[in-house]
Formats: C-alpha cells, sequence, structure tokens
C-alpha cells in the first residue's frame, strides 16, 4: 500500500490543503467550550444580555468559518482520492495488458476484475477519509487535552489517563483485523469467479440441468464469505462499544473530580460544563477514528492487493531494439525443435516441434483434443515463449521483433470468436484501422459474411452486442475472419475458427483465402480432415509431439494416428473417392 502513494504525487497540493483545512475547522471547534464557559461565568451571573448575545455571535461565526473550512477540505480531499484511483486504474490496467499469457492464466481474469474495481474503490474511500479525519480527529483528541490541562491540571489528569487507553484499544483492534480483511477479499474473489464462471456459461449451466449444483456451489462460496465477514466484524464492532463505555466512565470521574475541585473554589461551573465537552469531543473523534480505521484497514488490504499485481513482472520481455528488418525469404515460419510447458505445469505442452512453412504454403494442423495445436499456433506472435528451441520468422527469432512489428504481420482467428460491442464496421477496423468501406465488403466477401451483413438493417453499421452475443456461432466465426483478412497479414492463423461453420461454406472460405492474395501463408487448425486434407503440408500432433508431417496422401501411407483421425471421419469404402474440393 505504501508503495501506491506515489500516485499521491500529482495531487500534492491537494494532499495538503484538504488536511490543513480541517485542522483549521477542528481549531475553531476546539474555542467552542471556553465560550460556552465564558457564558456561563461570566454573562449569566452579571444578567449581562449583550455579552451573551456577543457570545452567541461569536458561536455562530465559528460554526460558519468551521463549515467554509470543512468543505473545502472535503472538496480538495474527494479531488486527490479520485484522481489518486483514476491514475492507479489506468496505470493498473496498462501493467495488466503488458503481461504475457502465462501471468494472466496464473492470476485469473476473476482476481483481475476485483482488483480494478472493488479494490480500487475501497483504497480510494480509504484515501478520501484520511485525507479528511486522520489528522483532525487526533488533533482534537490531543488537542481538547491541551484545553483541559490550561482549564485545570488536576481534572486534566482524567484526559491523560484515558486517551492513552483509548489508544491501545482502537490499535488493538486494528492489527487484529487487518489481516482478517485479507481474508474477506479472497473470499469475495471465489465468489466473483463462480458468478463470472455462470453468467459465460449460463447456457451450458442448463443444458446439463446444473442450475442447483451451481446455486449450491454459489451459497457455499457465499456463507464462506459471509463467515469470515462476521467474524472480523464482531471484531471491529467492539470498538464502539468499548471506546463508548470507556470514554463515559471517564466522564464520571471526571464530574467526580470536577466536583471537588468546584466545592473547593478552584474551579467555576462554566469550565466543569467546558472540560465535559473536551471529554465529549474526545468520544465524537475517537468514535470517527476508529471507524476511519476500519476503512483503512480494508483499504490497507486491498492496496496490498493491488500493489501485488503491479509487483508481478511480464515473464516475456519485448526487445529493446528498433524496428527489425525483415529479409525477403521463401522460408515464412521456422520451429527448430521447439518445446514448450505452460507456467505452474509438470508436463511439456509441445516437445521437439520442426518445420519449416514456406511463402504461400497452407499449412494444415491436426490432432486430438490436448494435443498441442492452439499451443503451437500461439507461439508464432510470440503470446508464449517456448522454454526450449527457436520460432523464426523470416529466419529472424521472433524474441528479436518488437510486439507491434511481429503481430502486424499476423492475423490471427482464435477458437472462441470474440467480438467486441459495436458496429459491425467498430469491429472490422480492429484490423485495419483507416480500412474504407471497399476493403470491408472485400473482407466480409472472402469470409463469406457479405450476404448476412448486407441482409441486415443497417449493414455495417448494425450494433453488435457485447461478444457478439446477437449473432450466431457461425456469424461470429465469419465477423472475426474478416476482421483478421483486412488487414492483408503475410501470416494468417486461422485456430479451429471454422467448426460452426458447414462443410460447403468452409470450402468457399479456404478458396477465397487462396485467392485473396497466392503468396499469403495460412495455418488452419482443424479437427475436420476434410479442412487441411489439400494442405501443402499437414502437421499431425498426438499429445504435444509431431507424430507425423507430409502430405494428404503421405500421410495416409505412413502416418497411423492420421490415418485413425481420416478413417474415423470417412469410412474406408468412401475414402476412396477424392473429393474435387478446393483449398
Amino acid at each position: 500500500m505504501i508503495k501506491l502513494l506515489r500516485y499521491l504525487k500529482s495531487y500534492r497540493k491537494e494532499s495538503i490543503l484538504g488536511p490543513l483545512f480541517k485542522l483549521l475547522e477542528a481549531s475553531f471547534e476546539l474555542l467552542i467550550p471556553l465560550v460556552v464557559a465564558q457564558i456561563i461565568d461570566v454573562g449569566i451571573p452579571n444578567e449581562d444580555v449583550p455579552y451573551i448575545i456577543k457570545m452567541c455571535l461569536l458561536m455562530v461565526l465559528l460554526g460558519i468559518i468551521g463549515l467554509v473550512c470543512s468543505l473545502t477540505a472535503q472538496y480538495f480531499a474527494a479531488k486527490a482520492a479520485v484522481g489518486f484511483s483514476t491514475v492507479i486504474r489506468r496505470d493498473l490496467f496498462a501493467h495488466i495488458q503488458s503481461l504475457s499469457y502465462s501471468e494472466l492464466d496464473q492470476i485469473g481474469t476473476s482476481t483481475l476484475m476485483t482488483r480494478m474495481t472493488s479494490d480500487i474503490n475501497q483504497v480510494q474511500n480509504g484515501v478520501n477519509l484520511v485525507l479528511r479525519l486522520f489528522l483532525r480527529s487526533p488533533f482534537i483528541v490531543f488537542g481538547a487535552m491541551v484545553m483541559a490541562f490550561t482549564i485545570d491540571i488536576k481534572s486534566a489528569g482524567v484526559f491523560a489517563v484515558t486517551i492513552p487507553a483509548l489508544s491501545v484499544v482502537v490499535f488493538g483492534i486494528m492489527l487484529v483485523s487487518i489481516p482478517l480483511y485479507r481474508k474477506v477479499q479472497a473470499r469475495l474473489d471465489r465468489v466473483m469467479q463462480i458468478t463470472r464462471e455462470n453468467l459465460a456459461g449460463a447456457r451450458v449451466v442448463r443444458a446439463f440441468n446444473k442450475e442447483a449444483d451451481e446455486i449450491a456451489a454459489y451459497d457455499q462460496a457465499g456463507e464462506e464469505l459471509k463467515g469470515v465477514q462476521v467474524f472480523v466484524g464482531k471484531i471491529s464492532a467492539l470498538l464502539n462499544p468499548v471506546t463508548y463505555v470507556m470514554v463515559n466512565l471517564a466522564i464520571v470521574v471526571l464530574i467526580w473530580v470536577s466536583g471537588v475541585q468546584v466545592d473547593v473554589g478552584n474551579l467555576s461551573q462554566g469550565e466543569v460544563v467546558a472540560l465535559i465537552s473536551y471529554m465529549s469531543q474526545i468520544l465524537v473523534e475517537l468514535i470517527k477514528l476508529a471507524n476511519l480505521i476500519i476503512s483503512f484497514t480494508k483499504a490497507i488490504a486491498c492496496g496490498n492487493r493491488i500493489q501485488s499485481i503491479f509487483e508481478i513482472q511480464p515473464g516475456m520481455k519485448e526487445t529493446e531494439k528498433p524496428v527489425v528488418k525483415m529479409p525477403v525469404t521463401d522460408s515464412v515460419v521456422e520451429f527448430h525443435n521447439v518445446s514448450f510447458t505452460y507456467q505452474g505445469a509438470k508436463e511439456e505442452s509441445l516437445s521437439g516441434i520442426h518445420f519449416t512453412a514456406k511463402r504461400g504454403d497452407t499449412i494444415g494442423i491436426i490432432g486430438g483434443t490436448g494435443s498441442g495445436k492452439s499451443s503451437l499456433v500461439n507461439l508464432i506472435p510470440r503470446f508464449y515463449d517456448v522454454t526450449a528451441g527457436e520460432v523464426l520468422i523470416h529466419g529472424v527469432n521472433v524474441k528479436e521483433y518488437p510486439f507491434e512489428q511481429l503481430r502486424d504481420k499476423i492475423g490471427l482467428v482464435p477458437q472462441k470468436a470474440v467480438l467486441f460491442q459495436g458496429s459491425i464496421r467498430d469491429n472490422l477496423r480492429w484490423g485495419k484501422k483507416d480500412a474504407t468501406e471497399e476493403e470491408m465488403n472485400r473482407a466480409l466477401e472472402i469470409a463469406q459474411a457479405k450476404d448476412f451483413v448486407d441482409a441486415k438493417e443497417n449493414g455495417l453499421d448494425s450494433e453488435v452486442l457485447q461478444n457478439g452475443k446477437n449473432l450466431s456461432g457461425g456469424q461470429r466465426q465469419r465477423l472475426t475472419i474478416a476482421r483478421a483478412v483486412i488487414k492483408k497479414p503475410e501470416i494468417l492463423i486461422l485456430d479451429d475458427s471454422a467448426s460452426a461453420l458447414d462443410y460447403a461454406t468452409d470450402a468457399r472460405l479456404r478458396k477465397a483465402i487462396r485467392e485473396m492474395d497466392p503468396d499469403i501463408t495460412v495455418f488452419l487448425v482443424s479437427q475436420r480432415a476434410a479442412t487441411i486434407q489439400y494442405a501443402d503440408q499437414i502437421l499431425v500432433l498426438d499429445d504435444g509431439e509431431l507424430a507425423g508431417i507430409g502430405t494428404h496422401q503421405q500421410l495416409l501411407d505412413t502416418c497411423e494416428v492420421y490415418r485413425e483421425i481420416y478413417y474415423s471421419q470417412f469410412p474406408r469404402k468412401e475414402s476412396g473417392h477424392e473429393s474435387n474440393e478446393p483449398v
């Protein structure tokens, strides 16, 4: 949390003026009991009405000045706190964007969402309260004690005993509460994770009649969160009653001691009232301070969680070299004995992968579920770094390229079609910012999406809901393909991105991609043998290893894994009838 305070440097003026105006307000508040004492000791006994009115007006003036100071302090504190949280949120978002897939996989989406939202809000509230009350409350507590000593030393001894005892209670409860609030936030992460999974997978939950199971899991997580919250709430709830009891006992003792002093003529009645007023002020401020400490404790716990994300350094460093001059070679993509292991995994996802993709080649990648197909293509745009071997593009290791230059040459259509809220036009411009309408229409034609886009009332300006929920699976896939081809990439990766398309549309799509640019190198990841059988080169993966490489016919003759996949989709009696379907 302390490291996050560097973000207050931009709001140094507000962070100083806010507490200062609060101290001014507190100073005027400490004067009011003395004015009341004067009214009781001077005005009332002498029946001096003008004097009483003058003192009352003085109290009103002190109240107005205090109000102005308080409002000014509130303004500066709010400005600093909101600006502080805005800068943190911006930098945290930028830092998350710099993390590699490995770190993002390890942290988890729900955890990052909690850090970006509720944790930052808690820190913002904590900073706001600290700027307004952290100096004001102790100032009034100790100021009231000092003022009590100026009135009567013996009576002020009650203050000297009460304040340290109260401080022990307040800070003791705070020290116990801090680690418990960390547990509360951890339980909240779990609730957020279950909520997110169920909202994203609502159809799957209902398809398998798992509503009751998911409700039970959510209830369990909610109960765990409630249990920790109730426990820490009980501890925090001790603050107010304990401080009330201690201060009220102190007031009883104060009245007794002051009464004795009045009897012997050392104190006036007005001064006794002032002493009791100061003790009441201490009570009010300690309650505020106790609530502040609870909020501040939460803010510290949340701030430490935010700082823990900042302390995670990207495992994948971008080269500091300027733009690399990309040599023109026929070998576009080369894998040299590549092995890859996900962070925290015990076994390799890819092992000893070696192949070369030449300019204009279509590379088919096929294999069983979990064989490493997506892992392989994710190494090309350097979403992950290899653990052994190297990946080359035009003879240069991908680690030598700046991210922007490398990924600008690659068009990627991920396995899960992801669209963003906006219009179809907005989504296509993710591929090329300055794309013309003609380029968009051409990309839609290649992706076999032109017909359904034209059928919509607003065409390219038709609305796309978050994640494309108002589109079918096939429509989403075709729009993501159009988004990738509109940039005219040198390398196009289709990661099982036609799984929702029928065979005829799939065939037309592959034919259109080939006619788009004969020099483009295409990687086709698919479970369908028909999709990749006409590729120039087919990679057969089995449990992360390259089980075979070659053309369709070569693999039928030499690769048992490929034969098993192919004949499971095409019965042997029909497999001899070769299709004339173009790639």
